[in-house]
């Protein structure tokens, strides 16, 4: 397999990049969900409807295969339906995503890869994964709202989302019941939410709140009112977000949903009025995923004024190799999206496959710096382990290149404690991967990181 040192040494100089650099700029913009049986006799209107979109979505082993027999390879279909049963996530995909994937070579497309488990990819899950490897449930002083940072605090008001993917770092929670997990529940409750107005109005050290879940794109509109102006009455709160993967699973909702709409607008007018900044959050992983479709949307929000910036997953087989990414980058800025992170894959359950290592982070990092404007080029980050918090990639106090441990602290998050990513096996030699199984040669490898970092 090709490295990112070897892709980036391959890149086109500056004088011949013309194609390249302008390809961010031709986005997908024919019937493609015709090509799906299913949806060959689908109207552009009703394609664009998210009512359609919501009542079609395939939720579910059973519909999923439905849809799939005749369409893709049944050596596929009975690869996907053994990954069913493995992952922890419930598989749920809009007809707009299952329309971009490319059913010629279903097991290699980056948007499947990332919704659609196959038996065949998964590996066996490193030793030092937890299902909550981000301890946002140790930092929750309420049901539903992690306090890590000084004063941020991140809000989860549902457990639901418009799809379910495969890498949520939020597995323990997410989506219904699954062979391998039973979530934790945080339904809809506007009582449960008094419990965490009033911790962050008796937190004065709080200034900006994370409303996620779940998706706040499956939020009713008098609910995204409701909780946006809740926040903004609470003085000491300076900033929201209100964070959503639905602008690119489901761009259409901002195109056809006008009560969805009007009541965030409402929320980031009040905000202005009270200047306190209320922004969207979204999640592009792909430049697959970005069609004409969603620069119209990003445009209806352009238009009112709604800032939106993206947080992108690190995913092999997705984004992990340069021009890839670049590319996605590019794009995001051609539909005024602010690429904002670049995610080191969580250590999460059941998606091992999916992780890279620290190092290819750090080399894809050194392309896409000087693609474009530096306000537009991400930060490349690992969110520590165990509740350090967003660290950049580079700021690692040590990295074994062999055990695949990189050591981090959080000097203003949690002073003195040490955090530790470990790189995913199938990205390590066969005699460290052994190692790792090893419990004595383990707790060596980990004793021999921190050492080394000091």
């Amino acid at each position: 397999m090709a490295t990112a040192n070897d892709l980036i040494s391959d890149s086109p100089s500056l004088d011949n990049q013309d194609g390249a650099t302008l390809a961010h700029r031709d986005l997908r913009d024919d019937e493609f969900w015709r090509e799906i049986p299913a949806f060959k006799d689908v109207s552009k209107e009703e394609f664009l409807d998210f009512k359609w979109q919501m009542k079609n979505s395939l939720y579910g082993e059973r519909k999923l295969m439905e849809l799939m027999d005749g369409l893709a390879p049944q050596e596929f279909i009975d690869d996907a339906r053994e990954g069913f049963k493995k992952a922890p996530m419930a598989v749920r995909v809009t007809p707009y995503l299952l329309s971009l994937i490319d059913w010629d070579d279903p097991l290699h497309d980056p948007i499947r890869t990332q919704f659609i488990p196959v038996a065949s990819r998964l590996t066996a899950d490193h030793p030092m994964l937890t299902l909550d490897s981000l301890h946002e449930q140790a930092d929750a002083p309420v049901q539903g709202l992690t306090h890590r940072y000084p004063d941020k605090a991140l809000f989860l008001p549902l457990d639901t989302c418009p799809v379910y993917c495969r890498f949520c770092t939020r597995s323990y929670a997410i989506g219904t019941d699954t062979d391998t997990v039973e979530k934790v529940k945080l339904r809809v409750n506007p009582k449960r939410w008094e419990e965490a107005y009033e911790y962050i109005e008796n937190t004065p050290r709080l200034e900006d709140i994370v409303i996620s879940g779940g998706d706040t794109y499956n939020l009713a509109f008098k609910h995204i009112e409701n909780i946006g102006m809740r926040l903004l009455e609470i003085p000491n709160i300076r900033r929201i977000r209100f964070a959503t993967k639905g602008l690119a699973v489901m761009p259409m909702k901002v195109l056809s949903d006008e009560k969805w709409l009007d009541g965030l607008t409402r929320v980031v007018e009040r905000g202005r009025e009270l200047h306190k900044q209320v922004v969207i959050h979204t999640h592009f992983n792909n430049p697959n995923e970005i069609t004409e479709i969603s620069r119209q949307a990003l445009n209806r929000l352009f238009e009112r004024g709604i800032l939106v910036r993206n947080q992108t997953v690190l995913q092999r087989g997705v984004n992990d190799d340069p021009q890839t990414m670049a590319l996605l980058v590019k794009r995001l800025g051609e539909i005024n999206v602010h690429p904002y992170y670049v995610y080191q894959h969580d250590m999460v359950q059941g998606v091992e496959d999916l992780r890279t290592s620290v190092q290819t982070n750090m080399d894809i990092e050194k392309y896409v710096r000087g693609v474009t404007a530096g306000f537009n080029t991400p930060t490349f980050v690992v969110d520590a382990p165990g509740g350090g918090g967003k660290r950049g990639v580079h700021s690692c106090e040590h990295y074994d290149r062999e055990t695949g441990i990189s050591v981090y602290t959080a000097p203003s998050v949690k002073p003195g404690q040490k955090f530790m990513y470990f790189d995913p096996l199938h990205s390590l030699s066969e005699e460290v991967r052994k190692a790792w199984h090893d419990e004595d040669a383990r707790q060596s490898m980990i004793d021999d990181a921190l050492a080394k970092a000091g």
